[in-house]
Parts: structure tokens; C-alpha cells; sequence
């Protein structure tokens, strides 16, 4: 059995879990490697990733280099004497860093890989209307998210599941799956297996202001699967043009409704309850969204204090 020596390395709230994990279960993390603080909101403060906030509330050990190579941090990463490393939504290693330790460095990705690699894999997967998920472990080698897989676990993907509901599944799946994983590495009974790309691998893209806009002329499903996989961040988004007035709305709850009707596509139907936009097969029955310079409102609050004239309409 392996005295392990561990260093983790995340910065969001989906890392958090994992190292809650470890930390519950008294494994000796020497080290947490984290984002720097980064200026937020008006006043610029310095905001702290949740990882850093949750190592100072237990004592861990923070590193925050803002150079991976640099001299300087690779020597204070020497100096804990680390055997294995952790990593958890975090960015990508230079291979001086992910080669360091004894026993590797292993990552959790929230895909069943090889599918979704890269940025966003639980935005992805809602987006294009999978209904199965889950979370990868896997040795870091030199390219993203294609190392030697150690465990997986599948979850599905419920008909209506955002990408918030959906990360905090796999957050709780993952810490667990982080747990098992260290278990193998520590009894000496880890066993790999490599990836196999086919023709047919999907992609978790970064996610950008083009591909979350919202393409009416689009299949009703797609559009409701895209609204779901983009809320609640960073939200999909169009241009409502309502009489004189054009502006980019967010969407982060809607429901489909398929019935034919001879309507244009983007046009709006509304009464004091209800926002429809009509696309092919059907509408998309708005439930929430976001005026510009506006909080997120449920729709009946919403049409309260806004009118949508005759001709309003999405594009």
C-alpha cells in the first residue's frame, strides 16, 4: 500500500467536491494549486476561485503560480515531495508538471471520454441532445483529454435538465469516482486502458457568443436542447426586435410545444401569461429570461412591466 503524497489542482466549484472528498477522507493533500485571484464587479475586487476559499477555510496549503514553467513554482512544486496530482477542472500542464510525481497525474473530466473533450463537455451534451453522461478519470499525457482512461461512470441526461442540474450531478459523481480512482492508484491495483478515437467522437468546443446564439429557423428540439445546455451559464441568447427597438435578450427556460401551425418563424404570440416564439413543428414557450440592463425574470413578471408590440419578433 502506497503512502501517497498529493497535490490537487482545480479552481471552480466543480473541483471543490473532489477535494472535499479527499480532505474527508484524511488523504495527505500537501498542496492545492489554484487560479490566481482575478479582479470581479465593479469595484475590481480581487475575487478567490472556490477552491482557494474552501483551502483556507481547512488549512491546505495554496499555490497560485501565474507561470507553470516558471522556475520558481516547479521548485516549491519539488519541494513537497509529491507522488501523485489530482486535477480537476483546471487548465492545461506542461509536461514538466504532469510527468513530476511517482504515480502520475490523473484528471477528472465530466464526459464519457473519448466523446467531449475539450472546454464545456457538460454543455455539449444537453446541446446535442444526448441522453446519457457521466465522468472519466484518466493519466494526463500531452495532448487534452486523450490519456490512458483509468475508471468511468455513466449518469443519464433527463429530458429536461439544464447544464446547472446536470454539473451538480456530476460534481457529486465525480468526487466519488476521484475517491475510487485513488484507492486503485494506492493498493497497487490500478489498470489503464488507452482511448480509442472513431469517426464519430464529438467535441465539447469553448463555448462563445456564436455558437449560444439562438438559430429560429433551427429544429424545435435543437433550440429547446440549446436553451437547456446553455442555462444557467452562460445562457443562450438572440435579438428581439420590438417595434423600434432591437435588443439581445438571454433565454434560460423554456419548454417546446410541437403542433403545425402557418406562422412566421421567430414571431412572437403573447398575453399577460404566456411568451411564445414560433419555429418549424411548433413553439418554444418561454419560461424565464433576461432584458438587457435587466435581473432574469420568470415570464409573468416580465410581461408585467414590458409590452411586446404586434409585430415583435426573434432572430
Amino acid at each position: 500500500m502506497k503512502d501517497l503524497r498529493i497535490v490537487f489542482m482545480g479552481t471552480p466549484d466543480f473541483a471543490v467536491a473532489s477535494l472535499k472528498a479527499l480532505v474527508d477522507n484524511q488523504y495527505n493533500v500537501v498542496g492545492v494549486i489554484t487560479a490566481p485571484d482575478k479582479p470581479a464587479g465593479r469595484g475590481r475586487k480581487l475575487n478567490e476561485s472556490a477552491v482557494k476559499k474552501y483551502s483556507k477555510e481547512n488549512n491546505l496549503n495554496i499555490l497560485q503560480p501565474t507561470n507553470l514553467k516558471s522556475e520558481e513554482f516547479l521548485e516549491e512544486l519539488k519541494s513537497l515531495n509529491v507522488n501523485l496530482q489530482i486535477v480537476v477542472a483546471f487548465r492545461m500542464l506542461p509536461k514538466v508538471v504532469w510527468q513530476m510525481p511517482q504515480y502520475g497525474t490523473f484528471n477528472l473530466h465530466a464526459s464519457l471520454l473519448p466523446n467531449y473533450r475539450g472546454a464545456a463537455p457538460i454543455n455539449w451534451a444537453i446541446i446535442n441532445g444526448e441522453t446519457k453522461t457521466g465522468v472519466s478519470t484518466f493519466f494526463i499525457d500531452e495532448k487534452i483529454d486523450t490519456g490512458e482512461m483509468i475508471l468511468q461512470e455513466e449518469v443519464d441526461i433527463h429530458p429536461e435538465e439544464n447544464a446547472g442540474s446536470l454539473h451538480d450531478k456530476l460534481m457529486t459523481i465525480g468526487s466519488k469516482l476521484i475517491l475510487k480512482t485513488v484507492a486503485l492508484i494506492k493498493n497497487g491495483h490500478v489498470k489503464t486502458k488507452p482511448q480509442v478515437d472513431t469517426d464519430g467522437i464529438k467535441t465539447a468546443y469553448k463555448l462563445n457568443r456564436d455558437n449560444c446564439k439562438i438559430d429560429w429557423n433551427d429544429s424545435i428540439d435543437n433550440i429547446y436542447n440549446l436553451i437547456r445546455g446553455l442555462s444557467p451559464y452562460p445562457a443562450a441568447w438572440c435579438s428581439l426586435l420590438n417595434g423600434e427597438e432591437e435588443l439581445d435578450v438571454k433565454i434560460y427556460e423554456a419548454e417546446k410545444e410541437i403542433l403545425s401551425h402557418s406562422e412566421t418563424i421567430g414571431s412572437i404570440i403573447s398575453n399577460k401569461k404566456e411568451l411564445k416564439v414560433c419555429v418549424s413543428n411548433g413553439y418554444i414557450n418561454i419560461k424565464e429570461m433576461k432584458l438587457p440592463g435587466k435581473r432574469t425574470m420568470d415570464i409573468k413578471s416580465l410581461l408585467n412591466g414590458y409590452t411586446f408590440k404586434p409585430n415583435a419578433k426573434m432572430r
